[in-house]
């Protein structure tokens, strides 16, 4: 047995995930664990629940590796600092303290971290190998283009390349300050979100907007060629040596200084996002393009930050040359992890590699589960009133029954999702049919922003009947868009009332799944099938024989701000502190109005104020 431990840590939602002779066993992100929101700590606690659930110790441990090159990340640092000498002084000074004391001394801090009982080297791969592991090696594919693209790893900042069997090989890069995600980052800070978790809201408000400055960013900002490279007038941008992201020639450039945090949101700001956003889906499109004109490949696979964009993967899909393309759903720094694990058994030791269907990420439902006994244990210790069904079946017409109602319901099943996305582990379940659905649950259950948009889940068997996909297409981790098919849309959405600007675009009833059909008419397809997701698989089905439809709201299970919620504990504390109807923990049901000890608006807002609701 070869058991290798891999290690994403220090810079941004640390991760662990453990690969034994070749099988993905376990892995999570800290965050889950310590609620707090991208946790960038050493995850002491991810790694302890990845070897138990392999029932080792970190002794049995034959590698650990990390995901990326700190000594090389230095030098970038230092190398950049330097070249805009000393307008960067302050950024640096910042900087320095926490790479001297932790960050250049990552063996030390990994060591400390596993309580010095590993005794082996540690094995440090590139960031963006270790993303193009993660999309390659648990892809379903023998052959596949590889293209990465995040923010930034050591220099590189995205990658093409090929992998074929147990090797990957990485051909072409766009190298540090030029990069696709510091510049949709840049765009996320000048509209008012925060980098690095307001990505999705600024993609989310794409469509209410216009690309109207479509072209003012690509003559402005940016020199981009055919294959999709590109170079950034630096005079625009802050990030090499300041505390922004943008600077006062863009401001001016644009007209006006970044929106304030928590301000109004303008027609502006939605105009702004839907440029960068088109802007980012042709650059992705030309990546695509040139990475089969240079491998001649049928399959693409993607990862890092850039990838979880699923309108630019669905765009990539529709409209580029690959038949197939496999997403790591943890594209981000945590699914790195993952990925120097699986290059350290398949490149380095040169493992063989046996691809299988749909693929070998289970799903991605890889952290933590609970018996009913557990759960049952810990309702208890609460006074919670709830009922348990007998069967899988009963449980899935009795919530399909309550979803059909119009109830809101927190759904705690099975092993929780590694990566952003809640797959229907951690999820908040609703229904897709109701016109109040999307309003209600984004404030009075998840407390964010009115506009930002709902995920369907649907059976894939029936994906192509509800949205504009091929049939049998694999969406299974809510990364791609596809638009609402057209026999849906509503008629009475006239051209008239199309006219509608901004928010006002919310108020119309776009198709017969209105909940999940956002005002351009897309929708973040989830399918679910009965190999990776049983449970929710027969949920739908209970569904569809009782309504006709096929298809659910799937959002994540936390508030905003809060991470996904990993224990029964978390689940119970966010479903009582929310206008969520029902809570189902495995078996059991928990209604709302039958529960004991109910929380005061006082005391609800006490939970609340511990995350930064920004």
């Amino acid at each position: 047995m070869t058991a290798i431990l891999g290690i994403s840590a220090f810079y941004h939602d640390s991760a662990a995930a453990l690969v034994i002779d070749g099988e993905i066993v376990a892995a999570a992100q800290e965050e889950r664990f310590t609620r707090k929101k991208h946790d960038d700590g050493f995850p002491e606690n991810v790694v302890n629940y990845c070897l138990a659930s392999a029932g080792i110790s970190a002794e049995d441990l034959d590698y650990v590796g990390f995901y990326d090159k700190p000594l090389r990340k230095f030098e970038r640092l230092l190398e950049t600092y330097l070249s805009y000498a000393p307008a960067g002084y302050r950024s640096f000074r910042k900087a320095m303290p926490l790479w001297l004391k932790q960050k250049l001394h990552t063996p030390r801090e990994l060591r400390a971290g596993l309580h010095g009982k590993y005794q082996g080297r540690f094995v440090f791969t590139e960031h963006h190998e270790s993303h193009a592991a993660s999309a390659f090696y648990p892809s379903p594919f023998e052959e596949a283009a590889i293209v990465t693209l995040d923010g930034v790893g050591e220099w590189s900042t995205t990658t093409m390349g090929v992998g074929k069997g147990n090797r990957i090989e990485l051909t072409h890069e766009v190298r540090f300050p030029h990069s696709l995600g510091l510049l949709y980052s840049a765009f996320t800070y000048y509209t008012g979100f925060k980098v690095n978790s307001g990505e999705y809201k600024l993609m989310g408000l794409a469509p209410y907007g216009v690309p109207r400055y479509r072209d003012l960013i690509v003559n402005h900002l940016l020199d981009l060629k055919d294959d999709g490279s590109f170079r950034m007038d630096m005079s625009y941008f802050n990030y090499c040596q300041g505390l922004t992201m943008t600077s006062a020639k863009l401001h001016s450039l644009f007209g006006s200084p970044p929106r304030q945090p928590e301000s109004e949101i303008t027609q502006r700001e939605m105009d702004i996002a839907a440029s960068i956003q088109v802007v980012t889906e042709e650059i992705m499109l030309k990546m695509a393009q040139h990475a089969h004109q240079q491998t001649g490949l049928e399959n693409l696979v993607l990862a890092g930050g850039v990838a979880l964009n699923c309108v630019g993967n669905g765009r990539i899909l529709r409209d580029g040359p690959f038949e197939n393309i496999w997403i790591q759903p943890a594209s981000g720094d945590a699914g790195g992890a993952l990925g120097t694990a699986l290059f350290i058994w398949h490149q380095l030791l040169e493992k063989p590699r046996k691809p299988v269907a749909p693929d070998s990420q289970k799903g991605s439902f890889l952290g933590p589960s609970f018996t009913d006994e557990e759960i049952a244990e810990s309702l208890k210790s609460r006074d919670a009133a709830y009922t348990t069904a007998t069967s899988d079946d009963e449980l899935c017409r009795d919530v399909a029954k309550l979803i059909a109602d119009e109830k809101v319901i927190g759904w705690f099943q099975g092993r929780m999702e590694f990566g952003p996305r809640a797959l229907g582990g951690r999820s908040i379940l609703g229904d897709a049919r109701s016109e109040k659905m999307q309003s209600l649950m984004n404030l009075k259950i998840k407390f964010r922003e009115s506009f930002r948009p709902f995920a369907p889940i649907v059976l894939k068997e029936e994906v192509q009947n509800y949205f504009q996909m091929n049939a049998g297409t694999d969406s299974p981790y809510m990364l791609l868009v596809a638009p609402v098919h057209e026999r849906l849309r509503k008629a009475s959405v006239s051209s008239d009332n199309d006219e509608a600007t901004g928010i006002e675009k919310l108020k119309l009833c776009r198709s017969e799944i209105p909940a999940v059909t956002h005002v351009d008419y897309s929708a973040r397809v989830q399918t679910i099938d009965e190999v990776r997701n049983p449970l929710a698989h027969k949920l739908l089905t209970h569904f569809q024989q009782m309504t006709g439809c096929p298809v659910m709201i799937n959002t994540s299970f936390n508030v905003r701000s809060e991470p996904i919620v990993c224990t029964p504990e978390d689940a119970y504390r966010c479903f009582m502190m929310t206008d969520m109807d029902v809570l189902v923990l495995g078996r059991h049901i928990l209604l709302k109005a039958d529960q004991p000890n109910q929380l005061s608006e006082t005391e609800r807002q006490l939970y609340l104020n511990q995350f930064d609701l920004d």
